[in-house]
């Protein structure tokens, strides 16, 4: 049997805040399979975000354990989790966190000149025009509208071919026919690197795009489905 790509066994968060302690997630165990679609759904404050963050470890589990592709997130320190991170995962934030004084073509690149790759601006340009960019990879993010500066983060998660690819309400900041293109870009780009796909969404028709569809409610896992074929299509 295939090992899963993702492991969550009993995995709890808790912050400390002014009032003291929060628990944010409460005793998550799941596994997502190599190839896989997941998307998370819940009301606000359910923990969505909060997960995929430990998912991709930059949050940090306060209980349980986390293994992707076979490695033990819980276990690893910040500069383990960052290279982990910069050859396996690619990251896609509802607010871009594109680099200002970078160029386009600069922000796709730098990931993969940090993980020495010798053909970074050949794939990072490869990468824009893939998103329909092609014509701006010289322009700055604030050149650019909110869905063109979103498709820039999409190249640059995918630019490294990740093999987990988390999202975080990627359509959230944007109109309905941006929010449109950008699935059908996020979707493309998870069929064209064959990665494992795990996002976090309050769209319904984004969510029935997936494989299956968790849903999170006051931190726990509410339902765990499949979603039917014809959804799907």
């Amino acid at each position: 049997m295939t090992a899963p790509v993702l492991s969550l066994s009993d995995v709890q968060l808790s912050l400390m805040g002014n009032a003291g302690r929060v628990d944010i997630l409460h005793d998550i165990s799941l596994k997502v399979t190599r190839g896989e679609t997941v998307g998370m759904v819940g009301p606000s404050g359910s923990g969505k975000s909060s997960l995929l963050m430990l998912m991709g470890g930059l949050e940090r589990a306060t209980g349980g354990s986390i293994q992707a592709l076979g490695h033990d997130l819980t276990a690893m320190d910040e500069d383990a989790l960052a290279r982990f991170r910069r050859g396996h995962m690619g990251v896609v934030f509802q607010s871009f966190h594109l680099i200002p004084t970078m160029t386009a073509l600069e922000n796709v690149a730098t990931p993969l000149e940090l993980a020495g790759a010798s053909d970074a601006f050949d794939r990072a340009e490869a990468e824009l025009e893939s998103v329909g960019l092609g014509g701006r990879i010289h322009h700055y993010p604030s050149q650019m509208s909110g869905g063109e500066q979103q498709r820039v983060a999409l190249a640059r998660a995918a630019a490294p071919r990740p093999d987990i690819l988390l999202a975080d309400e990627p359509t959230g900041n944007l109109d309905g026919s941006n929010g449109q293109a950008i699935m059908d870009m996020l979707f493309g780009l998870r069929d064209r690197h064959g990665s494992t796909l795990v996002l976090v969404t309050h769209a319904p028709d984004l969510a029935e795009r997936c494989d299956r569809v968790i849903t999170l409610k006051d931190g726990r896992v509410a339902s765990d489905n499949r979603v039917v074929a014809e959804a799907a299509q």
